[in-house]
């Protein structure tokens, strides 16, 4: 330990400190104390709910999606398959057909995504067989049936058992002129699900695969494959080996870039949240720079007599960037403790408890991550530093002959 931080312990903890300003340095860290505490609880809170989110939709979501970039289906399918097949980091894909379709009964009427699978792989590859509500799956892939949404269900005043009516675009226009007739298929609800995603649940529709290729005109192509990894961690790299291996032939789409928009706002919501709770140690720094300032006037004679005997001004600057450090890292401590034993307790006790009625989990969720330990103890460290340069400036322009003239 160099003789800076020596005399900048003592000028912070030894008894012959003024009383007044070791009350105002006290205050400076219990104020970044409490700044600290309540920013590690407020990201393990943040960090609860994005853990939540991303479990719910990675938990009906595949891990990655291929889409077709025309009408035409996905080209060059049994390539795809093949490389699917052979490819080790892959535990389960499943092809399936898109598009948007109006969906009737006699008093309702709602436009809907109507995604085409196949029953038996897509169990592998999503969570639909584990979020459904009420009913089954159908057990034919050519059988006139659907699955909805329960906000769907809802909106079209239906339950299992009920009849819709799908009209396709596809024809639309030759109907309109009337070359045709309108694609119809009336469907058969045998299953409601609720994914815990309003976007999903109001406007998805599951029908046999074979049912949507014949509702859009596709014929035998496929829109897209959903992809289920061994690891979802390898999700972006797995994409990376998509597009080198296929070019430009579909498109590749993570779990993470179908929910893109909603996780930018997250983020976007954290670091707010840590720039205002931040201003709290800024607040509390405004008591560092008086306490400081305070000392520096306490001390002068002992600065003087430091001067006397060899030190530089420099050496008088770390003194108080010193100080300022160690109120900055006693009041992280101090808080990152605080706050790790209310996160801790939220976790076990449920100190602010939800209504499960309302919402899908009974308590507020909170995860910790040292991670943010170490950016919150970063920030109040810079800031508590940063507010001691005002005063090391003022300590390192005093001059040793004056100081120390009626000693």
């Amino acid at each position: 330990m160099g003789f800076q931080s020596f005399v900048a312990q003592r000028y912070l903890f030894t008894a012959r400190t003024a009383r007044l300003v070791k009350i105002i340095t006290g205050i400076s860290v219990l104020g970044i104390a409490i700044g600290v505490a309540a920013l590690t609880v407020v990201l393990s809170v943040f960090n609860g709910f994005n853990g939540l989110v991303t479990s719910i939709l990675v938990g009906f979501d595949p891990h990655v999606r291929i889409e077709a970039t025309g009408n035409e289906g996905i080209p060059e399918y049994q390539k795809l398959a093949s490389f699917l097949e052979d490819e080790p980091q892959v535990a389960a894909f499943s092809p399936f057909v898109s598009g948007k379709a109006m969906l009737f009964t006699a008093t309702s009427r709602r436009v809907a995504v109507i995604r085409g699978i196949d029953a038996e792989r897509i169990g592998a590859v999503s969570g639909l067989k584990e979020k459904l509500v009420l009913g089954n799956l159908w057990a034919k892939d050519n059988a006139s049936s659907v699955v909805l949404g329960l906000a769907l269900a809802d909106r079209l005043g239906v339950v299992v058992g009920d009849s819709v009516t799908a009209v396709s675009p596809a024809g639309a226009e030759r109907a309109a002129l009337g070359l045709g007739q309108p694609i119809l298929r009336r469907l058969c609800v045998v299953g409601i699900f609720e994914s815990n995603n309003r976007d999903y649940d109001i406007s998805y529709a599951f029908v046999p695969i074979q049912v949507a290729q014949r509702l859009f005109q596709m014929g035998t192509a496929f829109s897209g494959v959903e992809i289920r990894l061994k690891d979802i961690d390898e999700s972006q790299s797995f994409k990376r080996t998509l597009e080198r291996r296929f070019g430009s032939l579909f498109s590749v789409f993570t779990w993470y870039d179908l929910h893109r928009d909603l996780y930018s706002v997250m983020q976007i919501e954290r670091w707010v949240a840590y720039i205002i709770l931040l201003l709290i140690i800024l607040v509390a720094s405004f008591n560092l720079i008086g306490s400081l300032a305070m000392s520096v006037i306490e001390k002068r004679r002992d600065i003087g007599a430091l001067r006397a005997m060899g030190a530089t001004r420099g050496d008088i600057v770390r003194i108080y960037l010193l100080e300022g450090f160690y109120v900055g890292l006693l009041g992280s401590i101090i808080g990152s403790f605080i706050g790790s034993i209310i996160v801790l307790a939220q976790e076990k006790f449920h100190l602010v408890p939800l209504d499960p009625t309302v919402y899908i989990i009974s308590a507020i969720p909170v995860e910790m991550h040292f991670l943010d330990f170490v950016v919150v103890g970063l920030g109040a460290l810079f800031v508590s530093t940063g507010s001691a340069i005002y005063p090391a400036l003022r300590a390192a322009a005093v001059m040793p002959a004056e100081a120390v003239r009626w000693e």
